[in-house]
Parts: structure tokens; C-alpha cells; sequence
């Protein structure tokens, strides 16, 4: 297999494993750099492993249906692989202060409903970097954090 395939595979796994339907918190300590940058418009940059791994505990409490899915097939180049996804979920759960935006009190019911791209680094066949670009507008929207003019 090329460097292009094994990491489109190793990314492939991480979406599953990590974005999935359901979350292996495990799959941080083996694909992810100990280091590891998360970033999204939507949320603070996370760093480590920990940090990582606290930030999708509190996600998914409060989004106990929390789900992100390939939207198209991912595309390789060197140390780089990028996915196009879709995905979202309905705020059951406790408060949620993780948006840049603003905080969800306790059991909104809202749903959120969005897309959008992530390059990720792959460096010693782990993950260094994920910086996406999400339709953070609509998710914020859909939420009520945000109001539409």
C-alpha cells in the first residue's frame, strides 16, 4: 500500500472509531499523537490526548446521539488526508458550554444538523493535526445561539 492509502485508512478508522455513531475513547491513545492539535470553528482548539478525549466525553454527554459520517470518499497527498462529512445530533443532556458562541442550558431538544471539511496530518502514522471548517453557522442557528437577520 502507498503512504496516501495507509493514511486514508488510518483516518478512515478515526472517523469510525472516534466521530462514529458510538465513540472508543481508546482509539485516541492509538492513532492520535500524544500531542495532537483538534480544532473546529465551532469550539477552542484542544490539545493532547486528554484534552481530546475530555472534549468528546462532554460532547457526547450532552449529545447523546452525536454522529458524523463520510459525505464523500477521503482524498490523500503526502502527509495530509481530507474528508468531507455530515453529521450532528439532539442536546439531551446536561449543559453544554463548549461553543465559542454561547452555552445550552440543560436539555434543549435542539437538534443540530451540519457539514463541513477537515484536513487532518498524518506524522509517524499518527494523528498530529484535525483543523476543520464546519457550517458552524447553521449548527449555532439550529441551536438558538444564534439568531438568522
Amino acid at each position: 500500500m502507498s503512504k496516501e492509502s495507509d493514511n486514508k485508512a488510518l483516518v478512515g478508522r478515526w472517523f469510525d472509531k472516534f466521530w462514529g455513531k458510538t465513540c472508543d475513547l481508546s482509539i485516541v491513545d492509538e492513532l492520535a499523537a500524544p500531542d495532537m492539535l483538534l480544532q473546529y470553528s465551532l469550539h477552542e482548539p484542544r490539545r493532547g490526548r486528554e484534552d481530546i478525549k475530555a472534549f468528546m466525553t462532554d460532547f457526547r454527554k450532552a449529545f447523546p446521539d452525536l454522529h458524523f459520517w463520510g459525505a464523500v470518499d477521503l482524498i490523500a497527498e503526502g502527509d495530509y488526508v481530507v474528508g468531507r462529512w455530515d453529521g450532528g445530533g439532539t442536546h439531551t443532556g446536561p449543559a453544554f458550554s463548549d461553543f465559542i458562541q454561547g452555552s445550552l442550558p440543560e436539555n434543549t431538544g435542539r437538534k443540530m444538523r451540519f457539514t463541513g471539511t477537515t484536513v487532518l496530518k498524518i506524522v509517524n502514522g499518527k494523528i498530529a493535526e484535525e483543523i476543520g471548517l464546519d457550517d458552524g453557522v447553521t449548527a449555532l442557528t439550529q441551536l438558538g445561539l444564534i439568531r438568522k437577520v
